[in-house]
């Protein structure tokens, strides 16, 4: 049922009149009919229009809609009967004080008077500021105890809490507190000239920087009617792909760690550093700062360059092909990876995963394949997904797709590419707009939102990092589990804190 929403492509810019403004029941319920007959939620978010408050829903089946509704003060909870608004729903709750009554799990997401000064819409009697303080879920018994773990943490990671609820060994219930580095990201984002966008999104997730780059960029060249070059789109494609390759070697290489496993571990480390430096030969910075901006890239890849990406992509092949074998013919390996951490298709569908942790559990949605940009509509991206859903099958995405990955830029860097440079493109944004982009980072679907106001200024950017939706992944993977595994399984999501805090 889509009857009311409007089908969309990814980075199509609209008029705001454009968009189906239903009465608040009919974008309820047709919101509810699309999810439940398998549909996702790509973007659900509020926005202040003049005295207005609104909501507006970007969802996902084969193609993508919208639409839009004014906003009640409290409404009948989404997530009682669909769970996928979940984590949405209490972002709008504590953004801009509108309670969904009946939610299951109502509690702040990263702390913060709500952006109206509404009276606080929350049950529990705690400090805005202050993550954590509120009454956590509780196993009762006798043998019930609870550890708690971070905020602050050993090495050099982002801050986050982990209580476990335990009988002995055994995890009952693991609960995930994030919000301690809370950085309000989208006001920024709507309160400075559109000029600072590239440098803002950027360091939204620093692990992800061509990803939210690519989101803005792409949004701002909606708006603007600006057309990168195909030059330009290869670059960005090489770029992302390298990302990718860095991320999922150095996740590989924790998870060696993890188990013991020292030689691939320190094999992948070096190989990491390697595949970073080759993003800082493309453009100067090794997590590719300054290389992506709205209208194409701000270097060109002479062939010189081309040249030595080429020959060191076909030495580290033979490296990364080596330590891959290396880890996983490894029977000690096999047996620590196998039906650890399991989540299943049933329940990483209804908490909406993505990315290699909702493809380790059989979905196969990839946004390269299903809604391309840039330069994927050239490239075959295989429907990649693993039934098993454990520690391994998300180890073997990684493998998979490492492998993708150095023949997606092999196959681009083979031929010469030419492209214009840019440093600045008119960043006046037409009145009253509206866009949406979706990428497929290394951690999977990235989208930004964007929505102007009658004088062609930001009046909502909203920011949304694939960790978003699978940090309760990695919760469903601990339970029933031994609280020895948190750390394999929490390498084998590796979410991004900051991504999640904005």
């Amino acid at each position: 049922m889509t009857t009311g929403f409007l089908e969309i492509s990814n980075g199509e810019k609209l008029a705001r009149e454009q968009i189906p403004h239903l009465p608040f029941d009919e974008f309820h319920e047709t919101a509810l009919a699309i999810v439940k007959e398998g549909g996702k939620v790509v973007q659900y978010f509020g926005y202040q229009d003049d005295a207005s408050m609104k909501l507006l829903a970007v969802l996902r089946t084969d193609k993508l809609l919208v639409a839009g509704c004014d906003a009640k003060e409290s409404y009948p909870s989404f997530t009682q009967t669909c769970e996928p608004f979940h984590m949405f729903e209490r972002e709008i709750a504590e953004q801009f004080g509108i309670r969904p009554e009946g939610h299951p799990w109502l509690k702040m997401v990263r702390y913060h008077p709500n952006y109206r000064n509404m009276p606080d819409v929350f049950d529990n009697d705690y400090e805005q500021d202050i993550p954590g303080n509120y009454p956590y879920y509780q196993v009762e018994g006798d043998e019930i105890h609870e550890v708690a773990v971070g905020p602050v943490h050993a090495g050099v990671i982002e801050p986050g809490h982990f209580r476990f609820n335990c009988i002995g060994e055994r995890v009952l219930n693991l609960e995930i507190q994030l919000g301690y580095q809370h950085r309000a990201v989208e006001n920024l984002l709507y309160n400075v000239h559109a000029k600072r966008l590239p440098i803002l999104t950027e360091n939204i997730a620093g692990d992800t920087t061509i990803g939210h780059s690519l989101c803005m960029a792409q949004a701002v060249e909606s708006l603007t009617q600006v057309k990168p070059d195909k030059g330009a789109r290869i670059i960005r494609t090489i770029a992302l792909e390298l990302e990718r390759l860095a991320n999922h070697i150095g996740d590989l290489g924790a998870l060696s760690g993890d188990v013991a496993f020292l030689p691939p571990a320190n094999y992948f480390g070096r190989l990491r550093g390697d595949f970073l430096n080759l993003s800082l030969l493309l453009c100067g910075n090794r997590f590719g700062k300054g290389l992506v901006r709205p209208g194409g890239v701000r270097f060109s890849l002479s062939d010189d360059v081309r040249k030595i990406l080429d020959e060191r992509i076909k030495e580290l092949r033979l490296q990364v092909e080596h330590v891959l074998d290396l880890l996983f013919s490894a029977s000690t390996v096999r047996a620590r990876f196998e039906d650890c951490g399991n989540v299943s298709h049933i329940d990483a569908d209804h908490l909406g995963l993505v990315g290699p942790a909702g493809r380790a559990c059989g979905i196969p949605y990839d946004v390269r394949r299903c809604f391309p940009t840039e330069h994927y509509d050239q490239i075959d991206i295989p429907e990649n997904k693993k039934p098993s859903g454990d520690v391994y099958a998300r180890a073997r995405m990684r493998y998979d797709e490492v492998l993708q990955s150095l023949s997606i830029i092999e196959s681009l860097i083979g031929i010469p590419v030419e492209t214009n440079c840019v440093n600045d493109i008119n960043y006046n944004l037409p009145a009253d707009s509206f866009v949406v982009t979706l990428n497929e980072a290394w951690r999977g679907e990235v989208s930004h939102a964007v929505l102007t106001d009658k004088n062609g200024k930001i009046l909502r950017y909203k920011v949304k990092d694939p960790s978003f939706h699978n940090w309760n992944g990695l919760s469903m993977s601990l339970r029933d589990t031994g609280i020895s595994d948190f750390p394999l399984n929490n390498k084998s999501f590796n979410l991004s804190y900051c991504g999640f805090d904005l």
